[in-house]
């Protein structure tokens, strides 16, 4: 994880030590939560002195809100635009009070995050939507989104990877061939409800992509096997059952376009070689 070192400068000047202000960068970035739990991680510390101090740093400058959690201990929530401005991310921020679920969720999220920082994440929707759309080439619309209403206009906004689950590149194979790395975090839902609807709002991206993994992030291994089965069940067994027909029917359609026998080609034919053309017409399926 390339942490840019100015930033961490940034927040040190606000008084934190450099470990310090690694943890609450991360924390900033991917979770907005975090409990001293997380500090006494991050550094290798016991309970003592050193996360005591810690604890009473950001409270003294109003960087976080405290609060009890599920009557285990307290939780921080990270919103101070203060902090936020040091790493110019001030529209992260956010000041709302969550869900129990929604903060369990970023836990587990900050527990993944701290202990893989060797992958390089995206970080921003700006990041995620750069490599998918502008060096992969996958429309827009091909992205998991959600929609708002216009507060100020009357123009619905579309926000993409609102989740804010981990992505990141997996370079272990080798820095010249990395691998597209998506995940979904279950805090610990008795279902895979969840999970399957957040399979479904990302295939029509999985379908654009040659190669990728997909982590199932959990706090235990209980649903592990159901997981697998029901990522096979969803993604992987219609993805390859479908790609021959689909290939077979685009070169079928290119040919009669590049021999202009416009004739044989309905709307609904066009519409869909457009459509398989941005999905089809990478160098991989040319040099086919």
């Amino acid at each position: 994880m390339n942490i840019p070192i100015a930033h961490i400068e940034r927040i040190g000047r606000l008084g934190y030590t450099d470990s310090e202000a690694r943890l609450l960068y991360i924390v900033a970035v991917f979770s907005e939560y975090f409990t001293l739990g997380h500090f006494r991680a991050f550094t290798g510390s016991a309970y003592g002195k050193r996360p005591t101090c810690f604890a009473q740093k950001p409270l003294k400058q109003g960087h976080p809100s405290v609060r009890d959690y599920m009557r285990r201990g307290s939780i921080y929530h990270l919103f101070s635009k203060t902090l936020y401005r040091q790493i110019d991310r001030d529209n992260l921020r956010n000041r709302r009070r969550h869900s129990t679920e929604f903060i369990r969720t970023r836990f587990f999220l900050l527990d993944f995050v701290r202990t893989n920082l060797a992958h390089d994440y995206f970080e921003t929707e700006h990041d995620k939507v750069h490599f998918f759309c502008d060096e992969l080439g996958i429309p827009k619309e091909s992205l998991p989104a959600k929609v708002y209403e216009g507060v100020s206009t009357p123009e619905p906004t579309f926000r993409y990877f609102v989740d804010k689950f981990p992505l990141f590149l997996d370079r272990s194979g080798g820095s010249s061939s990395p691998v597209a790395t998506l995940s979904y975090v279950d805090p610990g839902e008795a279902s895979l409800v969840g999970v399957a609807n957040h399979l479904a709002a990302y295939t029509p991206l999985f379908r654009h992509l040659d190669h990728f993994r997909f982590l199932y992030i959990a706090p235990s291994t209980v649903h592990f096997v159901r997981a697998e089965q029901c990522f096979s069940s969803l993604v992987r067994g219609p993805l390859y059952q479908a790609i021959p027909e689909q290939l077979e029917r685009y070169f079928r359609l290119r040919a009669a376009w590049d021999g202009k026998q416009y004739a044989q080609l309905s709307n609904d034919d066009i519409e869909w070689l457009d459509q398989g053309t941005r999905r089809f017409g990478g160098g991989r399926v040319e040099g086919l």
